[in-house]
């Protein structure tokens, strides 16, 4: 009779599913079986809650700072080569017209990494593992390779910048550099083991030297605060080239490697066992992943407005209107002549350098996580490392032996180019999983950040599905291949198009099937359920279950505890 009425009593206490969201799948049970019922006034000892009011009692900075890390390393890959080389152009071919397209790839890109966080902290899985868990074996291996081509087309650029910084630095040719730069990233990998977090600091104080020689080079040459707003908030596209510019823009702000890479980044994390828990882990990962976009807003903003005031102005040489019609990094240390006169071109060399070789950490990393994740395959850093960057090599190597810096400058954009088609196939899985209650429960996507993100998500696909038929129609019409040329291409290329558009009509319309959501189990008594909703252990216990178990195999990410 008494266990009755301590049971009522449990369930006029604890509240609901429905009424707390329902738990989360990163609960984990307590085990109770053997333990004597607790009394219901047990609840009541503050001894029991002495963890849990001292963790409370914490300043909410160094709950934040526990959290700082993923956001910031998904971040360097908004300041690779590939993106000063995207914004250099811009500004060089259509001054501040195409701001509007960074303004809305950052705020875009703040979304999209938010909602790989939160499906990482609320799943235990980063995306390329539930890929695997939720499409048929042939989707899975389509998705693993569109993946990895994706890490070789992020890849080239940082190859490329590299050995374009290399080459100001120590007048060595491209294509010499471009085989230097697979030791070189074999070297920085080995440098790890002396302290990566050190080394990460010091090659983002690099890369962050170039910014503050945009800013100021910016505060020089006072581009116009009229234009620049205008172009960060009225959407136009004049000129030629100027679709193509804002793809390869977009694609190299939006790049379908960074959704697997926070997915994962933040399971190197303890989560405090409890749904408030999750849901704070949600809130501090977006404000930090905010304010680390932010400032790449701002660096990127900064060198588009430069490039666009030095090659637009009226005053201007033939000497730099001949650099501006060629703008490509190898040659963009013109630009910072007016703040660092000689030593610019030797302090934009490093500077580069830094931002090609920081960027290959976020790539090595995401590649492991790809290949773990879809085939569960796990492989050394500098083994996997050196695979990537060998076969990145190999266009850049022949394209810089054939074409020079040129050549490889217009590889970047084409890598830029492709990293925006790719996009969808990393984004569509995101936005179903993150939206969909068989992966996320209670923590799915309200219904508010399903319209923006698929509205955003929508409209990219849209144009790069325009950009691309309108692009090779024009091509064929003017090129100068015979008629008979023109026919084979044309019945190569389209049916190609019409898998692409195909692939992504699937995807998006597929239905979710495999659950990994799991409800939380309940328990009986009133004191192990308040403890666990607070991420307290049982006390009855021996041991303490203080955070939910986070992944070992993720646990050496060189990332604070």
């Amino acid at each position: 009779m008494r266990s009755q009425e301590q049971q009522q009593q449990v369930i006029d206490v604890v509240p609901s599913s429905s009424s707390w969201g329902g738990g989360s799948n990163r609960i984990a049970a307590l085990n109770l079986e053997g333990t004597p019922p607790p009394k219901i006034t047990d609840s009541l000892d503050h001894k029991q809650f002495d963890h849990h009011d001292e963790d409370s009692k914490k300043p909410g900075w160094r709950k934040f700072l526990s959290y700082v890390g993923p956001g910031f390393l998904v971040s360097l890959a908004y300041l690779d080569p590939g993106n000063l080389e995207t914004d250099l152009q811009a500004g060089a071919n259509h001054r501040f017209e195409l701001l509007w397209v960074i303004l809305i790839g950052l705020i875009f890109a703040l979304i999209i990494q938010s909602l790989a966080a939160n499906l990482g902290v609320s799943t235990g899985k980063h995306l390329s593992e539930l890929c695997k868990a939720e499409y048929p074996k042939y989707v899975k291996y389509c998705l693993w390779l569109l993946a990895e081509v994706a890490v070789i087309a992020a890849d080239i650029p940082e190859v490329i910048g590299t050995a374009f910084a290399l080459n100001i630095l120590f007048h060595i040719p491209i294509w010499t550099g471009v085989l230097i730069t697979g030791l070189s990233t074999l070297l920085l990998l080995g440098l790890q083991k002396y302290g990566v977090r050190k080394l990460e600091l010091l090659i983002t104080i690099l890369v962050f030297v170039m910014a503050g020689c945009f800013f100021g080079e910016m505060g020089y040459v006072k581009p116009p605060a009229v234009a620049v707003l205008k172009g960060m908030f009225i959407p136009k596209l004049s000129g030629q080239g100027a679709t193509g510019d804002a793809i390869a823009l977009l694609g190299a702000l939006v790049m379908p490697h960074n959704l697997f890479l926070h997915s994962a980044l933040v399971l190197s994390r303890k989560i405090p066992n409890s749904v408030h828990g999750i849901n704070d882990a949600c809130r501090y990962f977006l404000i930090e992943s905010g304010f680390a976009l932010f400032v790449a807003f701002l660096i990127n903003v900064a060198i588009v407005s430069v490039s666009g005031t030095v090659c637009s102005a009226n005053n201007i040489s033939n000497e730099i209107a001949n650099q501006c019609n060629d703008l490509n990094l190898n040659s963009a240390s013109f630009l910072l002549k007016s703040v660092l006169g000689r030593s610019s071109s030797t302090i934009y060399a490093i500077a580069l350098l830094a931002s090609g070789q920081s960027s290959t950490i976020t790539g090595t990393y995401a590649g492991q996580f790809i290949m773990q994740g879809f085939l569960d395959l796990k492989m050394k850093k500098w083994i996997r490392n050196l695979m990537t960057r060998c076969i990145a090599i190999t266009p850049s190597l022949i394209v810089s032996i054939i074409g020079g810096s040129n050549g490889s400058a217009r590889l970047i954009i084409i890598a830029s180019m492709i990293l925006s088609f790719e996009l969808p196939f990393a984004l569509i899985p995101l936005l179903k999983f993150s939206s969909s209650a068989t992966k996320m429960g209670p923590h799915k996507n309200s219904i508010y950040v399903i319209v923006i993100s698929w509205i955003l998500g929508i409209g990219i696909i849209s144009i790069n599905i325009y950009y691309l038929s309108t692009g090779f129609v024009d091509w064929l019409i003017h090129n100068n291949l015979p008629k008979v040329a023109n026919v084979f291409v044309g019945l190569l290329v389209f049916p190609l198009m019409l898998v692409y558009i195909l692939a992504i009509i699937y995807l998006t319309i597929r239905k979710d099937t495999v659950v990994t959501f799991v409800e939380p189990v309940k328990h009986d008594h009133l004191v192990a359920q308040n403890n666990m909703e607070h991420g307290l252990g049982n006390s009855c216990e021996v041991g303490e279950l203080d955070h939910i178990p986070y992944r070992e195999d993720l646990a050496d990410i060189p990332l604070p505890e």
